[in-house]
């Protein structure tokens, strides 16, 4: 699976086998490194990442034309929701 972040600032690339444990290479967003498991729980995807920080990840799940994307660090939680364009 390939899921690309593409902005103004800058671009990444996550390339990964589903429910295969990884080396993450994160150097380009935040510079840091940690090993990465994403895989489906029912119709989200997850991703858990092992490092520095505890209970860090997150989760993507679609209700109707609306893009959920819950992230988690220790004990900060962000939601964002996005909105399909028509």
């Amino acid at each position: 699976m390939t899921i690309r972040t593409l902005t103004s600032l800058r671009n990444y690339n996550m390339d990964f086998d589903l429910g295969v444990e990884f080396e993450e290479d994160l150097g380009p967003v935040d510079g840091r490194k940690c090993q990465t498991k994403v895989f489906w729980d029912g119709d989200q995807l997850v991703c858990e990442q092992r490092g520095e920080k505890q209970n860090r990840g997150w989760r993507h799940w679609l209700e109707g034309d609306r893009l959920h994307l819950r992230l988690t660090a220790e004990d900060v939680v962000c939601v964002q929701v996005f909105q399909k364009v028509k």
